[in-house]
C-alpha cells in the first residue's frame, strides 16, 4: 500500500511550491506597476537564488553577483516595459544567463585589449601621447585601470603619474623625485607590472 505520509509531504510540497509560484507572481504584477515594496520582497525572495544558479554557468562568484545585480537594476529601471510572466524565477534565470555571457565577453574584450595594446616593454617605453590615446579609446579600459591605479603604493602611483600622465622623462622624473633614473625606471616597471596583473592582463 502507498505511504499515506509520503503522499501528504508530496502534496504539501506542491502546496507550497505553487503558493510560491503565486506570490512571485502578484509581486511581478505589482512591480510592472511601479511599487517598490514588491521590487525588494522579490529581490530577497530571488537574489542569492539567482547568484547560486549563476554561479553554475560561469564558476565565479563575483560576476554571477554582478549579473544579478544588473538583472534588478534593469527590472526597476524598466518595470514599466515589462509584460506578464507566468514563471518569475525561470524567466529572470534567463536574464542572468544572458547578462553573465555578456560580462563575460566584456571581461575577455578588456583582456584582450590589454595584451595587444600593453606588451610589457611597450609599457615601460610608451610616451604620454600613446599611453593617453590607447586608454581613452575605451572607456572599460579606462575604468579598470583606474581601479587598478589604487592597488599601487604611494610612490608607483606618483611615478606612473608623472610618466603618463604629465608627460615626463625618465630624467625629469628623476630630477623632481630626487632618485637615480634607474630607481625611477624600475619603480615604474615594477608598478606596470602591479598594473597589468590587476588588469588581468599577465
Amino acid at each position: 500500500m502507498p505511504n499515506r505520509g509520503t503522499g501528504m509531504i508530496a502534496s504539501l510540497k506542491q502546496y507550497m511550491r505553487t503558493d510560491q509560484h503565486l506570490k512571485r507572481q502578484l509581486l511581478w504584477e505589482r512591480i510592472i506597476n511601479g511599487d517598490k515594496e514588491a521590487f525588494f520582497d522579490l529581490y530577497k525572495d530571488l537574489y542569492y537564488p539567482l547568484v547560486n544558479f549563476g554561479i553554475t554557468i560561469c564558476a565565479d562568484a563575483a560576476i554571477a553577483a554582478e549579473g544579478a545585480d544588473e538583472v534588478f537594476i534593469t527590472l526597476w529601471q524598466k518595470h514599466r516595459s515589462f509584460g506578464r510572466v507566468e514563471q518569475v524565477e525561470a524567466y529572470l534565470r534567463t536574464f542572468v544567463k544572458r547578462k553573465i555571457f555578456r560580462l563575460l565577453e566584456r571581461k575577455r574584450k578588456i583582456n584582450d585589449a590589454l595584451l595587444n595594446s600593453f606588451k610589457e616593454d611597450e609599457w615601460v617605453e610608451m610616451s604620454y601621447e600613446e599611453f593617453i590615446v590607447r586608454v581613452q579609446t575605451d572607456e572599460l579600459v579606462k575604468e579598470q585601470l583606474k581601479t587598478a591605479l589604487e592597488k599601487l603604493t604611494y610612490r608607483q602611483k606618483q611615478l606612473i603619474c608623472l610618466k603618463f600622465f604629465d608627460g615626463l622623462s625618465y630624467e625629469q622624473i628623476a630630477a623632481q623625485t630626487n632618485q637615480t633614473i634607474k630607481t625611477a625606471y624600475n619603480t615604474i616597471y615594477d608598478a606596470l607590472k602591479i598594473l597589468r596583473k590587476e588588469l588581468g592582463a599577465s
